[in-house]
């Protein structure tokens, strides 16, 4: 069976595995059974640094790059936003030297303390997002989410980061999907001091961490997971989260299978009704066949927003 082309919004590094042959995949690998979650997360990242994040002329003729690292001011090293508060204080009006890695090239700046005072709004020492839970695993207490890797768009590269944790959040809104412009969740995190997890790997298949068990949400008994090769075409289950924080469960249909990957169409009524098809913050959403656990959602199809992408599950858990 062919794949369609996808939009080129889309293809992200879904291409790189979609495109790359046949993979197989051992039928009794990895099948202990999950918990499929679906409930909406907020993800942040402490970066190994403070970088700007965008272009930007603090004095004429002066130009500092987005994805720049500041590293020292007056050769103290900086390591958080506040350290470049707390430079300015000792700063007063002379001139500081200001000191940046640029894709590994060590340059020094003089500049006013007005001129570092302007940079503050423009850097970044963590990364944050939204995505969808996977699964947890039981037997080891860990888990996986969002089914592709995360891309900083300050670098357009995965980040470089100390440590990382996963939150509960709620969805406020949504803004449907329509042909041409992908809808997207609008959520808020309930509490930033109860970590669902922490994140210790950001793979080209997800994210992945140690579950806190304290603070569990599990809503699922565990379910046998599915082999790519006894995926097949026809109704499928989708769980995710679109309002609050209640995981629902839709009707979608399974159309094409790949290998370790699969496209699908959105059926329930209620669901398009609502979101318009797959929206952004949904990667990650399990799927489920005949009460297996099939995969998760990673992409969708810009111009035809009723339609998504999805990995196996099997795949989504190996690379754990």
């Amino acid at each position: 069976m062919k794949w369609r082309k996808l939009n080129k919004w889309v293809v992200s590094f879904f291409a790189f595995f979609m495109f790359c042959g046949a993979y197989t995949v051992d039928a009794n690998a990895n099948a202990e059974p999950l918990i499929p979650m679906g409930h909406s997360i907020g993800i942040q990242m402490e970066l190994e640094g403070v970088y700007l994040s965008s272009d930007t002329m603090p004095e004429k003729d002066l130009w500092l790059r987005m994805g720049d690292r500041i590293t020292a001011i007056n050769r103290k090293k900086i390591t958080q936003v506040e350290d470049v508060e707390t430079s300015l204080r000792d700063a007063e009006d002379h001139k500081s030297t200001l000191t940046i890695d640029r894709q590994g090239k060590e340059i020094s700046l003089e500049l006013t303390a007005d001129s570092l005072r302007q940079l503050i709004p423009l850097l970044k020492n963590e990364t944050e997002g939204t995505g969808t839970l996977t699964y947890v695993d039981p037997k080891t207490k860990t888990y996986g989410a969002l089914g592709h890797q995360i891309i900083d768009s300050t670098f357009d590269a995965p980040p470089q980061f100390k440590k990382g944790a996963i939150f509960l959040s709620t969805i406020d809104q949504i803004k449907k999907s329509a042909p041409g412009r992908p809808g997207y969740k609008i959520s808020t995190i309930i509490n930033d001091q109860k970590a669902l997890g922490s994140i210790e790997k950001n793979s080209l298949f997800g994210i992945y961490g140690d579950w806190n068990t304290k603070n569990a949400h599990e809503t699922h008994p565990p379910i046998e997971t599915v082999n790519p090769t006894e995926l097949r075409l026809g109704e499928a289950e989708l769980l995710t989260t679109i309002s609050g924080t209640k995981v629902e469960t839709f009707t979608i249909e399974i159309t094409e299978i790949n290998h370790e990957n699969f496209s699908f169409v959105i059926k329930d009524e209620a669901l398009l009704k609502q979101t318009g098809g797959v929206l952004q913050g949904m990667s990650g959403s399990p799927i489920l066949q005949h009460n297996k656990f099939a995969g998760a959602v990673t992409h969708m199809f810009v111009d035809e927003p009723t339609e998504g992408a999805a990995l196996s599950i099997i795949k989504m858990r190996k690379e754990q």
